[in-house]
């Protein structure tokens, strides 16, 4: 039979166990509120730097992080598209594009400019971009942007994209892939600072919204300063202001291939927005004009 002393010693002891399962509960609860508030502060700043730097000469130019990201297990890819915008007055047919020579970016692939005379702004091109993650077919849209839509096709008949690898993958906020930068490396501190040598006219306006199968022009937050990048809208763009002049659309095919280099996650992230060179590389072999 249990003397007083033994059971004062047990209970002493049971209560230590209780107190010691309280302490690691609370400390459970506390990393678990710590990771929400990170993640959540995380998808907030992601959103804002990337409207500031969506193209080169951007405010981004911190440390890289030196270890890849883990794949985003549970990403979230919405599958509704999004309806391609409409513009409540046509464009004049045809129209003058603004084309100028731009020397403060980085152009190491010399080009010609577009011819900025009688564009038409009615009409859509179909064009593949031929890519090592597989093919991605679009539909440029002229009477969303004629200046853009002659860009591109200017600089896909002069192999401007050629060789050239998709640089920003963006997984939380704004889930979108963006390219066009011929002098990427995968340096999130120094990619998205080149392009074609000229700049163009922007051509957004306050109907735009953006989301998944959205096609448009990146630039920095100077206005007429957009040149070859462009991004591809495979989920959210939550936030985003309609700044950036969308010039047509992404296929079903195009857009199994962005969730797969989504979902394969980013190599190389920027520690101040999160986003990166895609692991699974996106490197164009060829554009196809239809």
């Amino acid at each position: 039979m249990a003397t007083n002393q033994q059971r004062r010693e047990a209970a002493k002891r049971k209560l230590e166990r209780q107190l010691d399962r309280r302490k690691e509960q609370q400390k459970r609860r506390r990393r678990i509120g710590a990771g929400v508030v990170g993640v959540a502060v995380l998808v907030v700043a992601g959103v804002v730097v990337w409207i500031v730097s969506a193209n080169g000469g951007d405010s981004t130019d911190t440390a890289a992080s030196s270890s890849a990201a883990p794949p985003p297990t549970d990403l979230q890819i919405p599958t509704q598209r999004t309806a391609l915008p409409k513009r409540t007055t046509a464009l004049p047919n045809p129209t003058t594009c603004d084309f100028k020579t731009d020397t403060t970016g980085k152009a190491p692939k010399k080009v010609n400019l577009p011819d900025g005379k009688n564009v038409a702004s009615t009409g859509t091109v179909n064009v593949t971009l031929k890519s090592t993650a597989g093919d991605i077919p679009l539909t440029l849209d002229r009477a969303l942007a004629p200046c853009a839509v002659q860009s591109f096709l200017s600089l896909a008949k002069q192999n401007f994209y050629n060789d050239t690898m998709c640089h920003r993958l963006g997984t939380e906020g704004l889930q979108m892939l963006q390219c066009g930068d011929p002098a990427a490396t995968g340096d999130p501190t120094q990619d998205g600072q080149g392009g074609p040598g000229y700049t163009m006219p922007d051509e957004a306006f306050p109907e735009i919204k953006y989301g998944r199968g959205i096609l448009a022009m990146a630039k920095t937050s100077a206005p007429n300063s957009g040149g070859s990048q462009f991004f591809m809208v495979y989920g959210n763009a939550d936030g985003l202001p309609a700044d950036y002049s969308v010039f047509g659309s992404i296929s079903d095919e195009g857009l199994k291939v962005l969730d797969a280099v989504a979902k394969a996650g980013i190599a190389n992230p920027n520690p101040q927005d999160g986003t990166g060179a895609p692991t699974k590389q996106v490197k164009f072999t060829g554009v196809t004009v239809q």
